[in-house]
């Protein structure tokens, strides 16, 4: 059972790390947002992990020691993502 939840808790951190930057809009140039992995956002907060769930995307951010969702998007908006190719 601990060997499993090791096992799952490790992959999970391995996964959360695939996604390197997510762009939403229809218009990759012009209209859309960009979000990177090491991006300074909302107030000296850095964005930490971009995760791919179920049903949508999650940008969670880092300011010293605590970390929070900040956005979440769902799929069935247009979305371009980026992979780490450094995993």
């Amino acid at each position: 059972m601990i060997l499993t939840l090791t096992l799952e808790i490790l992959n999970t951190q391995k996964m959360s790390r695939l996604i390197r930057k997510i762009t939403i809009g229809k218009d990759y140039k012009i209209d859309a947002m960009h979000y990177s992995v090491g991006q300074d956002v909302y107030g000296g907060h850095t964005i930490c992990d971009i995760i791919e769930e179920d049903d949508k995307y999650s940008i969670y951010i880092k300011k010293n020691k605590d970390v929070l969702p900040w956005k979440d998007f769902n799929k069935n908006m247009a979305i371009s993502i980026e992979y780490n190719l450094e995993y």
